[in-house]
């Protein structure tokens, strides 16, 4: 299975990875019953892991499509690869970012990301069939 389909399958995940990192301290108890309402009063590094989460569900489909679009135009499998890597570790660094409270690094991973999307359909013009 190529690379970028394991990073898309890592992207997947990472969400759910930061919403139990947000709430580590609590009891499972305390959540199941209404997780949205144990979420909203979170504070301080696992309110900002809970945010982490909710961007990196909006973060997954621009990254499903980039890939795909790209493979079906077919794009260079490295290009593709490394795209997909390259928008792995960013996404990585704006959660890390996020739950640090560096807002304008976090920022700056973001954008870095998303130029990843950009790049593979670049690649997907530039190649298609």
């Amino acid at each position: 299975m190529p690379i970028a389909y394991w990073c898309i399958l890592v992207c997947v995940l990472a969400p759910y990875f930061l919403s139990v990192a947000a709430r580590s301290e609590a009891a499972r108890s305390r959540y199941v019953g209404d997780p949205r309402a144990y979420s909203e009063g979170l504070s301080g590094w696992r309110r900002r892991a809970h945010l982490a989460h909710l961007n990196a569900f909006e973060a997954t489909p621009a990254i499903l499509a980039g890939v795909f679009v790209a493979e079906l135009a077919g794009a260079p499998r490295l290009h593709v690869d490394l795209l997909a890597v390259a928008f792995v570790v960013f996404r990585l660094l704006h959660a890390l970012l996020y739950i640090a409270d560096k807002p304008m690094l976090r920022s700056h991973a973001w954008r870095m990301g998303i130029l990843c999307v950009i790049a593979l359909f670049a690649d997907a013009a530039v190649y298609g069939r």
